[in-house]
């Protein structure tokens, strides 16, 4: 290998590593910016309309936004605080903990 190459793979492995750790940091800082909306928001269990759940989900579904089912007792929507047992669905009222 010519002084070139190696200078060259040097850069591009330099340029990789940097790659990575903006992508690792630009992660971070997209979980830190939920936190606001995790301090002012609730789980409410049986309020979400079909493929609009935020996580938690029957069977069928695996997270956020893969409910089939509208209402879903096993599927969440957060919504902010202190509202959500007054929600009113076609099948009754939301619920803080999972429904059967």
């Amino acid at each position: 290998m010519t002084s070139k190459t190696l200078a060259r793979a040097g850069l591009a492995a330099a340029g990789l590593l940097a790659l990575s750790a903006g992508a690792a940091q630009a992660g971070q800082m997209a979980r830190l910016a939920q936190i606001p909306k995790l301090l002012t928001t609730e789980r409410c269990y049986g309020v979400a309309l079909a493929g609009h759940n935020d996580c938690k989900a029957a069977a069928g579904a695996t997270c956020a936004g893969t409910s089939k089912v509208d209402y879903d007792g096993k599927s969440y929507k957060r919504v902010p605080k202190g509202t959500c047992v007054t929600t009113k669905t076609p099948h009754g009222m939301g619920s803080l903990s999972p429904k059967a």
